[in-house]
């Protein structure tokens, strides 16, 4: 199971990330677990300056932007 965790203030653009990167899961047909990181304190414990931020198994895959949920089917795959 993949550890997905979204890092941002809860923005459009958190939001926007975290719709895309579940719909890249279910069509990956991958069990995942998603979660929402708020705190600034935390974000910055992974290093990002910038959100939104997606992290997968504790890897910072992406920030300051949201990729497409072909991009994110890549990221997943990876």
């Amino acid at each position: 199971m993949k550890k997905l965790l979204i890092l941002g203030t809860g923005c459009p653009k958190c939001q926007h990330l975290a719709e895309n990167t579940e719909a890249a899961a279910r069509e990956l047909g991958i069990e995942y677990q998603l979660e929402k990181v708020s705190s600034i304190h935390d974000i910055m414990k992974f290093g990002v300056m910038m959100t939104p931020a997606l992290v997968v198994d504790g890897v910072v895959k992406c920030m300051g932007r949201v990729p497409t949920v072909e991009e994110l089917k890549e990221i997943l795959r990876g």
